[in-house]
Formats: structure tokens, sequence, C-alpha cells
């Protein structure tokens, strides 16, 4: 899946000349940035309500005066984000055996200072990729979970049968209904599932 056009790079560095050259970097492949200077203010901005729309990535300093790359990589695990926004450590040679623990934690990549540029820009596009695809599943999922919600109690009974591959005798036989009301409650699952048969239902609940 390919992000979409305003997909966004967030640069996390206490250097200045390397927040300017990386945003340069990203222009000149027409990738929209948002840098910022400290830990802080990128946590701050989180604070302030942030939730991710387009697909976006972090390239993210690991030694920063204050909150380091570290902490701040730590705050987004708890916050469910290192997967919806991967994270690119980067780091100097004394910091790539911490950089490789953090890939293990759930970490998209690092890259070791100094950097070639059309790697890094092979990696930020991978790891848009990689968000646009998280996100895409976050609201397919979303859509799933209000669907179900639209469903009374034995709609989801009659649901979890038909997704089974019982025929209507058998799922009115074991709910002690009708086979009437069975095609009723079928058609009513159908139709708040957006789904045209008990194939197509069994495999959007597979993912749940």
């Amino acid at each position: 899946m390919q992000p979409a056009s305003d997909a966004t790079v967030y640069i996390v560095d206490d250097d200045a000349g390397v927040r300017e050259a990386l945003a340069w970097l990203l222009r000149s492949r027409r990738l929209l940035s948002t840098s910022y200077a400290s830990a802080e203010d990128f946590a701050a901005m989180l604070d302030g309500g942030f939730v991710p729309g387009p697909a976006c990535c972090l390239l993210l300093d690991v030694r920063m005066p204050g909150m380091s790359g570290l902490a701040l990589f730590e705050q987004l695990v708890q916050r469910g984000l290192a997967q919806v926004m991967p994270v690119i450590f980067l780091t100097g040679h004394a910091d790539v055996p911490t950089a490789v623990d953090m890939v293990k934690r759930g970490a998209f990549d690092f890259c070791e200072k100094p950097f070639s540029d059309n790697a890094l820009v092979d990696r930020i596009e991978q790891a848009l990729r990689r968000s646009a695809e998280v996100l895409a599943a976050q609201r397919a999922t979303g859509l799933l979970q209000r669907r179900l919600a639209e469903l009374t109690e034995r709609e989801r009974d009659v649901m979890g049968l038909v997704a089974k591959g019982m025929p209507n005798k058998l799922i009115a036989d074991q709910l002690a209904i009708s086979v009437r009301t069975v095609e009723v409650h079928r058609a009513r699952v159908f139709d708040k599932m957006e789904v045209k048969s008990a194939v197509e239902l069994a495999n959007l609940l597979r993912d749940l």
C-alpha cells in the first residue's frame, strides 16, 4: 500500500544542522516533514491530542539532552503508537547495540551516522508504507466493530452459527426457534455486516 501524499516524517533531534539536513533531503524526495528540537517537544505534541491520520514515521535521535530518544520510544509503545508511527533511530556507532535492542522491542530500524541518504530514504518510504497498512487495518477493524455493535444478541447467535456453515434447519433446532425466524435474522445479519454469503461472513469474522 502506498502512503497518501500528505504522509509525514517527524524528525526529533537536538542538532539543528541534522534537522535542517534531513528536512532538505526529504523535500528533495517530495516528502513532508515536521521537526522537533527535543523529545519533550514531541511528547507535548502527542499530549495535545495527536491522532495519526495520514501515514507517518519518526526519525529519532538516540542521545539528546533531557528526555532521550529511548524514553520517547517507550512512551510511543505505551501509547500504542509504535506501529502506527514506525520509529527509525538515528544512532552514533556507540549506540548501535542499544538501537538493535530497540528494534527487537518494536522499532522499525536504525541508521548509523553518518548515514547514506538513499538508504535512509528507502527505509523511510518503507516505514511510511508500513504505517499506511497499519492505519488501513485499524480503520477496517473499527468499521467491523461498529457493524457488530448494531447486531442484537439473537442476531449474534445466528451469525456465529451461520459463519460455521450450519444450515438454517440446524440453527433453528439449536436455538429453539423457527426456520423462518432464522431466515429473518440471517438476512438482517447479512445486511448489517454488508456481506452476501456465509463464506464472506466467515472470512470477515476470521480477522477479529
